[in-house]
């Protein structure tokens, strides 16, 4: 057990520490959850919980809701890590969860970042969460689908914590500022709109929102009457450079990824230029984005703008070549031309429907009119027999079937409308036109 210090005060703890609501009523924001006559508030005040995660970004309250609920509940509220808690540790809290069961005493795990927890870890809490020895609340900020394990999370119920809105964040502002917790005993000089430039900063997050009040508070400059002024010069100076949401190992990479494919798909360059921006910003490898945008080239893009997969190719030479940050305008350049290059996913489509086919037709032969014959077993069992050399023609096609017999007819390729593919369209129905024509005359010969 921690020992007290004389030393220690309740002004020396964190701000966010001090001012850690206690009741339902204190906490502020997941109203879809905790409001009037909504689930999660009900489940708490009629004492019928059961096991939970709690799934949302950083500073959203999902530790002090777990608190929360065991003093409402009555139970013996206990904190486990993933960084210092081991399977040993896990099994000791288990025998004291039965042991307490047995007085009639209930328990709530509390498990923050459950999401590093390993298999085995989680798998130490099944049978004590099955016979109900124990409420497990886990809280994540990754999907917990991928995260935690099948057999756990179908014994609990997901509860989705969303980022605290800026109203959110200045109501704990301003409470914070009045609160004896806080500094109620002291006379704090800011302006509501530098309060809306730390809510902005905070980004949803109350931790970084109180944190940062805390830091500008110490930072004051403190005038002769005991005023301390929070002036926005000392908020600049203070918040030199914010980090932004963005994990390069988690969810929010791929949102953010697929908020930049989007963007150029749906031909937006204003949006993918931000997205681009936030993912550099916050430390992206420029030669991923890179990457993404050449796939992006064929998959959306493809024979519409032949030019597109050039530039993305190009790019991604250019971010090796220089790297970041004089990268960044190459890259930009890609996603404003990926944006508003004509769009086709023909050849995306084309190659998944020939791929479904031939994951169920693997066993299909290759027409003996399309195979080399460089043997004379070969040649005697009709290999390459019939074959017929497209330049030798004069329209330099031919009428050969070359796709497997149980195939013969199917159309992957469909092209569209847009850009360069019209002249490929036309192309194409001139191919089948000339094929039919051809195929009929030969049948009548």
């Amino acid at each position: 057990m921690e020992q007290s210090s004389l030393f220690d005060t309740p002004m020396s703890e964190p701000l966010a520490s001090r001012m850690r609501p206690g009741t339902l009523d204190e906490f502020v924001g997941q109203k879809h959850l905790i409001g009037d006559n909504k689930i999660l508030r009900k489940m708490i005040e009629s004492d019928n919980i059961s096991s939970m995660i709690f799934w949302g970004p950083p500073g959203v309250g999902k530790t002090t809701l777990a608190s929360i609920i065991a003093k409402c509940t009555k139970s013996e509220f206990i904190t486990f890590s993933a960084v210092t808690s081991g399977i040993k540790e896990i099994k000791k809290v288990m025998e004291d969860a039965d042991s307490n069961k047995r007085l009639g005493i209930r328990t709530i795990l509390f498990v923050d970042e459950i999401h590093r927890f390993n298999k085995a870890q989680q798998d130490a809490f099944l049978p004590f969460v099955e016979k109900g020895s124990i409420v497990l609340i886990g809280a994540t900020t990754e999907n917990p689908s991928f995260e935690v394990n099948n057999a756990l999370l179908s014994r609990c119920r997901v509860f989705v914590l969303k980022e605290l809105a800026r109203e959110d964040l200045l109501t704990l502002l301003k409470k914070a500022l009045v609160d004896e917790r806080g500094f109620g005993k002291e006379n704090i000089s800011i302006s509501d709109d530098n309060l809306n430039i730390i809510a902005a900063f905070a980004n949803g997050d109350a931790r970084v929102a109180l944190t940062t009040l805390d830091m500008l508070v110490i930072n004051g400059n403190t005038k002769e009457d005991g005023t301390i002024e929070i002036s926005k010069d000392i908020i600049e100076e203070c918040l030199t450079k914010k980090t932004l949401l963005y994990d390069k190992d988690g969810e929010e990479h791929y949102n953010i990824i697929s908020a930049l494919h989007k963007s150029m798909r749906n031909s937006d360059p204003d949006a993918a230029v931000y997205w681009l921006s936030r993912m550099l910003e916050a430390g992206e490898d420029p030669i991923y984005i890179a990457r993404r945008i050449t796939r992006f080239a064929a998959e959306d893009i493809g024979l519409a703008d032949t030019n597109a997969l050039n530039v993305a190719i190009n790019v991604y030479h250019a971010c090796h070549f220089i790297g970041m940050p004089e990268c960044n305008v190459h890259l930009a350049e890609a996603v404003i031309y990926m944006s508003l290059a004509p769009k086709s996913n023909a050849c995306d489509v084309a190659y998944r429907m020939a791929s479904s086919d031939a994951k169920k037709m693997l066993a299909e032969p290759v027409p003996l009119v399309i195979r080399n014959a460089p043997t004379k077993l070969m040649k005697e069992l009709n290999y390459g027999k019939g074959y017929q050399f497209a330049h030798d023609s004069e329209d330099k096609l031919t009428t050969m079937d070359c796709l497997p017999e149980s195939l013969i007819g199917k159309v992957y390729y469909n092209p569209g409308n847009q850009g360069n593919e019209i002249r490929f369209k036309e192309r194409l129905e001139q191919i089948k036109k000339w094929k039919t024509i051809h195929k009929e005359k030969s049948e009548n010969n």
